[in-house]
């Protein structure tokens, strides 16, 4: 059992960050920013792989257009990634975003910083503060000797302050590093210092393979100790790849069973089928089940069943067959060309 660590609740459209609240997962749109019906197309892909928050850049006025046509197409809250201009934050809150990221302290003077926090205020909209190892300012840098997790957290710490007096507290914080390490240590400082939700990431952690396994480190090892509130996990990749991997990452530590759980055996020299290309095919079908329930791919019909008895439904490999079997019972033999078809079919009984 996970005992999360206590939050402020904040609401981004139609639902809400910490407190009580599900860990949601994100994405960020990568499609040029002008580029209106490439940024709802795959808006729409991400919804459709579950993706529960998508950030888009916003990178001028003419980009605020793309805010517009985003919020119009999704059913699920559009963030707002701001950087530097404090008018990009108030035309994209009229156009209807749901949550700005920005660092007050990147805007100018406190009378813009004031616009801002009035407007999300008066509109209902939280403010994500962005902290990365790359964009902590000089002056701390300075004084922890370099972007030490003492440094991202104090960065994190100085914008909070910012708007706090202003008088705004709908506040979201992550501070990201490409360094796994650095980033655990400046999340669990900065979860001492504030009771505001934690948006989880390891930034720019690569292509598909490490920054998945960086990322399930990072993540995962934070999660386990009940920190963090919402997560991203940052792929140089199709950015649906993000969702899976992220909802992947909630499901091997509990923290999501709204879809299978797949378990399979890592194969040896007793299996006479190509168990793994069953086990990816089996993987990709269940990518859309809304189901929890544990489905077990095993390579050998002999202990198949037996060391899977506790999974709800699965398949064990045979010599150009498959058994079919359910809580450790076997259900019954098909021919190798038609496990998955089979095994499908038992699952939408179930």
């Amino acid at each position: 059992m996970i005992n999360r660590r206590e939050t402020k609740k904040v609401k981004v459209g139609n639902l809400y960050i910490g407190g009580d609240s599900g860990i949601s997962v994100q994405s960020m749109l990568n499609v040029p920013a002008h580029d209106i019906n490439g940024n709802v197309e795959q808006a729409l892909r991400l919804q459709k792989a579950g993706c529960q928050i998508i950030r888009v850049a916003v990178p001028d006025m003419e980009s605020v257009k793309t805010v517009a046509a985003l919020k119009e197409n999704l059913s699920v809250p559009v963030v707002a990634d701001i950087h530097f201009n404090y008018k990009l934050a108030l035309e994209s809150i009229s156009a209807g975003v749901d949550k700005v990221r920005i660092n007050p302290g990147n805007i100018g003077a406190d009378e813009n910083v004031k616009a801002v926090a009035d407007m999300c205020r008066n509109k209902g909209v939280p403010i994500r503060i962005g902290v990365n190892s790359g964009s902590v300012e000089k002056e701390i840098l300075a004084r922890f000797g370099g972007p030490t997790p003492e440094a991202m957290a104090e960065s994190a710490m100085y914008h909070v302050r910012l708007l706090e007096k202003f008088d705004f507290d709908d506040i979201v914080i992550s501070i990201k590093s490409s360094n796994v390490l650095s980033m655990i240590e400046a999340y669990e400082r900065v979860g001492e210092m504030c009771n505001y939700p934690l948006h989880l990431g390891v930034t720019e952690s690569g292509t598909e393979r490490m920054g998945i396994i960086k990322s399930s480190i990072g993540i995962g090892s934070l999660l386990t100790r009940g920190i963090g509130d919402t997560i991203r996990v940052s792929l140089t990749d199709d950015p649906v790849k993000e969702v899976y991997a992220g909802f992947d990452i909630l499901k091997g530590i509990g923290l999501y069973n709204e879809t299978p759980q797949l378990v399979s055996c890592p194969t040896c020299g007793r299996t006479k089928i190509d168990l793994i290309s069953l086990a990816k095919e089996i993987e990709e079908r269940l990518r859309d089940v809304k189901k929890s329930i544990t489905v077990a791919v095993m390579g050998c019909a002999v202990n198949g069943p037996g060391e899977a008895r506790e999974a709800d439904i699965g398949v064990a490999g045979g010599d150009g067959e498959g058994l079919i079997f359910k809580k450790g019972e076997i259900l019954r033999k098909v021919p190798q060309e038609k496990i998955v078809e089979e095994l499908m079919k038992e699952i939408e009984l179930m």
